[in-house]
């Protein structure tokens, strides 16, 4: 971990960056993907399963009989701890249901919303080093509140040909749809697209690599939506003396298991706490099973002190953490104070996995910065808000004048007639 002290303002963009994760110089091989499987549907599909997940597949989708074998493999603890999870996600996000009024902006003129589900979503769930069943919960479960008609999740299978069980278990308590073994590129335009067998879909939802990131990135130039900008994941945690080395290195290192490319930064305004955490740091990291990803990944990793709290939440905010634990004597007023960062969590007993796994807020979060100007998934993720408007001849008599004047000054003549043949 790189330890810096009192770095000036003009040090702050320097020190703040993260890893670069560069997808243009993938364009052209995640393109010829794309329109192979827009052209071959199912077969390319198959044929890039083997070719990257080094897996011959008969089909794509997942039978019900693997489901069901699926969940007989998955521990009744496990299972207990997602059905947990599931609660509590559900909770939170039904609580965040739209509730649109009407509104008279004059008399005769009425204005308001309705919101609409997303027909037709897609999950992406990445296999990788680890198993992210959880995230098919943080997925599913606001899209099966919202609405969603067709909820599809793919994911790519092991080299047996089958996904884990805790993926299909956690996919079936959360109301998906339809199952499918594929993964990278050849998953995200099978579902932007269509094929034989995977639905086409109008958004896709779900974390994944720089190849998942781009295809991502290009299907959604004009041909389907996305959730948001992704980068490589992140932790902050902001303390000050009182917070305890031992609990600040542990959640920095629960960052840092995550990939080679995650960052975990620490901002305090204690040296003596700066130290502790490096210690601690070394201490808990020589114990865990994956060691060598976190010690990757903790060489993007940084434990600065400041001389304020003042100047740690300017930096703070400099720095829009996906993930954000403020660790303080006086969390809950320094929490007013910040307004760039994907999730907070707040007091010693509150970790990251909290909310990676079972408080209930969702873990799908603007990284890289984007928390200045995105926010993670929500129940609004996966709907869309139509306006109406009705006008009564009270409410054209009063605006309508001003619509023909507003018109003829933007010389939009067929809009000024649209008003006046009315008001005849």
């Amino acid at each position: 971990m790189i330890l810096i002290s009192n770095p000036d303002k003009s040090q702050w963009q320097e020190i703040l960056k993260r890893p670069v994760m560069n997808t243009e110089n993938l364009f052209d091989t995640v393109r010829s993907v794309i329109d192979r499987v827009k052209a071959e549907g199912d077969r390319a599909v198959l044929d890039y399963e083997e070719k990257f997940d080094k897996v011959v597949l008969a089909s794509l989708a997942v039978l019900e009989e693997e489901q069901q074998e699926a969940e007989n493999l998955v521990s009744e603890d496990l299972k207990a701890a997602i059905r947990l999870a599931k609660q509590n996600i559900e909770t939170f996000h039904a609580a965040q249901r739209f509730e649109g009024k009407k509104v008279q902006t004059q008399p005769g003129v009425t204005c308001w919303q309705k919101a609409v589900a997303i027909e037709k979503v897609g999950l992406y769930i990445p296999g990788g080093t680890a198993p992210l069943f959880s995230t098919v919960l943080m997925l599913a479960v606001p899209a099966k509140i919202a609405g969603c008609k067709e909820i599809v999740l793919c994911t790519p299978p092991g080299r047996d040909g089958k996904v884990h069980p805790a993926v299909l278990f956690a996919a079936k308590v959360a109301g998906v749809n339809r199952i499918f073994k594929a993964g990278g590129i050849q998953a995200i335009a099978a579902m932007a697209y269509g094929t034989e067998s995977v639905p086409k879909v109008y958004k896709i939802f779900g974390p994944g690599n720089q190849y998942v990131t781009a295809a991502k990135q290009l299907v959604s130039l004009r041909d389907v939506a996305i959730d948001m900008p992704a980068g490589p994941s992140e932790v902050e945690v902001l303390a000050d003396e009182t917070a305890n080395p031992v609990f600040v290195a542990a959640d920095l290192l629960s960052q840092a298991e995550h990939g080679v490319d995650s960052q975990a930064v620490l901002i305090t305004t204690s040296v003596e706490l700066q130290q502790a955490v490096k210690v601690e740091v070394e201490r808990q990291l020589a114990l865990l099973p994956r060691k060598e990803i976190a010690e990757k990944s903790l060489a993007n990793s940084k434990l600065i002190v400041v001389d304020s709290m003042k100047e740690a939440i300017e930096l703070t905010n400099a720095y829009a953490p996906e993930h954000l634990i403020i660790e303080t004597k006086d969390y809950l007023s320094l929490a007013e104070r910040i307004v760039n960062a994907g999730s907070v969590f707040l007091g010693s007993l509150t970790p990251e996995s909290a909310g990676d796994y079972a408080s209930g807020t969702n873990h799908t979060l603007p990284t890289n910065g984007y928390a200045k100007a995105y926010s993670g998934v929500s129940l609004d993720s996966f709907i869309r808000k139509i306006t109406f408007q009705e006008i009564k001849p009270e409410g054209l008599n009063s605006i309508g004048p001003a619509i023909e004047l507003m018109a003829a000054n933007e010389q939009l003549d067929a809009h000024k007639n649209a008003v006046s043949v009315r008001l005849l």
